[in-house]
């Protein structure tokens, strides 16, 4: 399957060998904290090395690389979490949080189903995990599920959270089971009801409005209404996951540059991301937004994103199905090897995104019948989207009418 990423006809690259010493072979990603903290790791990491059954000290480093990894976009810290619980990871029964941390790593490599089965595990009876780990699990769950499309089951997973068996815990898992419901109403043809709610939630919760991860949900929520206040949402999203440390996570970058380059603001998506090149997502858009603005950078950017995915390929990493589709539609005008890999992508994730892009591409390729199948998805659970182009005339006929 990894092989088949590169496309029909590719061979493999010739090894690069540099012609001096001082040539860059690679750009290492940015780094979070402060020297001292740095310091700190590798102090932590050469204690580990010493002493590899220490598992307090492990699942810390673990954490942290998890969280390097939200935040840089480098799907190499996540083989760095996997590697500091090497001692428990291959096991069918390891410690509940370990279980939930190989959940994690194994959500954030698109390795769904056995994820859920981790998830499934520590939520069973009898598990040995503490209530926090499993109000942690019950919204790891929810994010999968609703990812994977499969609303109503997330929808349970948020109500359970409501309950009164995690009322202990407070906001910290209350505010979410309640963003969660919410989010998913908005997705089932409930967008102004849910954004009513949302609204009320934020009044009602003192610092809620500067979350950055509920502010993001209200800016994806109003760009789907096409609500105008979505920009600013973004832009404030993208200000408060910023760190004292200046590193902003790669998500809300990536989601606000989409806006900026959808409502022709190219230019303002360029200098929101000419200095984090370093994450695969944030390059592909600066990528767009340079060629939209007609800026020569884009040729040597489009040929770094091509050797990144192909390396990807090669270590049969194949949670980028989105970014490669999107990279060969608006970057390599393929929409028919885009329309490929969107397709394939959204076998398995079904957020609004992917859906967005498997349409685009079927529309752009000239063969909107083989997105039949997702406009019907779409019509079943209502989700609405003015992003989504509109059908054309022939399909909504043959299928029996409009979206």
């Amino acid at each position: 399957m990894a092989m088949c990423l590169l496309g029909p006809g590719a061979s493999l690259a010739a090894p690069f060998v540099p012609k001096q010493d001082d040539e860059v072979v690679e750009r290492l990603p940015l780094r979070l904290g402060s020297a001292n903290e740095r310091r700190q790791q590798r102090q932590a990491v050469e204690r580990l090395r010493r002493e590899p059954a220490q598992l307090p000290l492990a699942l810390q480093l673990a954490r942290d690389a998890v969280s390097r990894a939200r935040s840089l976009g480098d799907p190499r810290e996540l083989g760095q979490a996997q590697a500091v619980l090497s001692p428990w990871w291959g096991l069918a029964d390891p410690p509940p949080p370990v279980r939930l941390i190989r959940a994690t790593v194994l959500q954030s490599q698109h390795a769904f189903e056995p994820a859920l089965k981790d998830l499934d595990a520590l939520l069973a009876e009898g598990s040995g995990a503490t209530l926090p780990l499993q109000a942690q699990a019950e919204l790891t769950r929810a994010s999968v599920l609703q990812v994977q499309g499969r609303w109503r089951e997330a929808a349970d997973a948020c109500a359970r959270l409501a309950s009164p068996r995690y009322a202990s815990l407070g906001d910290a898992v209350q505010l979410p089971a309640q963003v969660c419901r919410l989010e998913l109403l908005s997705l089932q043809g409930q967008a102004k009801e849910a954004a009513r709610g949302m609204d009320s939630l934020v009044r009602e919760r003192r610092g809620a409005a500067s979350s950055s991860w509920l502010t993001l949900v209200r800016a994806e929520m109003a760009e789907r209404r096409g609500d105008p206040s979505a920009g600013a949402l973004f832009r404030d999203a993208v200000q408060q996951s910023t760190p004292a440390d200046g590193v902003t996570e790669v998500y809300p970058l990536a989601a606000y540059a989409d806006w900026l380059i959808a409502h022709g603001r190219a230019g303002e998506a360029v200098a929101l991301l000419v200095n984090r090149q370093d994450a695969d997502a944030l390059l592909l858009r600066l990528a767009i937004a340079w060629r939209a603005t007609g800026d020569a950078r884009a040729a040597t950017a489009i040929q770094t994103l091509s050797d990144r995915f192909e390396a990807a390929a090669l270590r049969g990493d194949v949670s980028h199905g989105r970014e490669q589709a999107r990279f060969l539609l608006d970057l390599k005008d393929d929409p028919v090897a885009a329309l490929g890999f969107a397709q394939s992508n959204w076998a398995s994730q079904k957020e609004p995104a992917d859906t967005l892009l498997v349409l685009r591409a079927a529309i752009k390729a000239g063969r909107t019948e083989s997105a039949e199948p997702v406009w019907q998805w779409v019509r079943e659970r209502g989700l609405e989207d003015v992003r989504f182009p509109s059908r054309p005339l022939g399909q909504a006929q043959s299928a029996g009418g409009a979206r």
